[in-house]
């Protein structure tokens, strides 16, 4: 427990709000809603992350401030990608070579701990999307359980609004929702994120959707060209993943994203 008071507001997000805290620190300051164990989970994998010197902050106490649970993490004075590319879109390639290096060097380390793997997450997920008609499900369940897995480190939600670039290079925030599996499918998953906003015209502005597209070909050209191989089965998995976002309740998706899963 603590009685202390958060500093100045540094962002809102879905599932938390981020304040300054002393020197060095920020507070992740949950809503209600999210549940102390999730919390639990995000602080274990942090420290897994930042453990095996993937460029994260590192995480601290798990403390209560004004009714809500909260977590402490290291300070990086940063800006999020995704401003830095609405301001300066003429970085656009630039960001993507560092995003794609991000990628690749997360999937270079090998996840020990015992958290889900992709394939359970993938699994539950699918399960649970009620706009997926029983024939897709299945089809769905069946290819992925064709697929190879592996152990490696899994963002799960690896976007441009989850880095921030430094004076010292990117780092990755937001690991609530890291696996250990197979890298092509966290590449999938990023994939399908970013391509959402694209095609369901969440960007209103046609400029900024063309260039989200541009930036996302850019970052799968560098990552591949990075990490050689994998490309047929990247496009395997796509259909799989944007069936299991279904899951998410996202209602402007669910059109776009069964007509991605129906591509099994």
């Amino acid at each position: 427990m603590s009685n202390t008071l958060p500093g100045k507001l540094i962002a809102r997000g879905r599932t938390a709000d981020v304040y300054s805290w002393g020197d060095g620190q920020v507070l992740k300051l949950f809503h209600n809603w999210f549940s102390l164990e999730s919390i639990q989970y995000e602080r274990m994998i942090a420290r897994e992350i930042h453990a095996s010197n993937i460029k994260a902050p590192a995480v601290g106490d798990l403390i209560r401030v004004e009714g809500r649970n909260g977590l402490l993490y290291q300070r990086v004075d940063g800006q999020p990608m995704f401003e830095v590319l609405l301001r300066k879109p003429w970085l656009f390639f630039k960001c993507a070579r560092i995003f794609a290096k991000l990628h690749v060097d997360m999937h270079e380390s090998v996840l020990h701990a015992r958290v889900p793997t992709q394939r359970e997450r993938l699994a539950y997920k699918l399960r649970g999307a009620k706009a997926l008609p029983l024939s897709t499900q299945n089809a769905l369940l069946e290819a992925l359980n064709a697929l190879p897995e592996d152990n490696r480190v899994c963002h799960g939600d690896f976007h441009p609004a989850n880095v921030l670039l430094t004076d010292h290079g990117g780092f990755v925030i937001d690991w609530g929702d890291t696996t250990r599996g197979n890298p092509l499918i966290d590449v999938a998953r990023t994939s399908i994120l970013m391509l959402g906003l694209v095609y369901t015209r969440q960007f209103p502005d046609p400029g900024l959707r063309i260039a989200s597209w541009i930036f996302h070909a850019a970052y799968l050209q560098n990552y591949f060209h990075l990490r050689p191989g994998g490309k047929d089965e990247y496009h395997r998995w796509l259909p799989i993943v944007a069936g299991a976002r279904l899951s998410e309740n996202i209602p402007e998706l669910e059109t776009w994203l069964v007509k991605q899963a129906e591509k099994v």
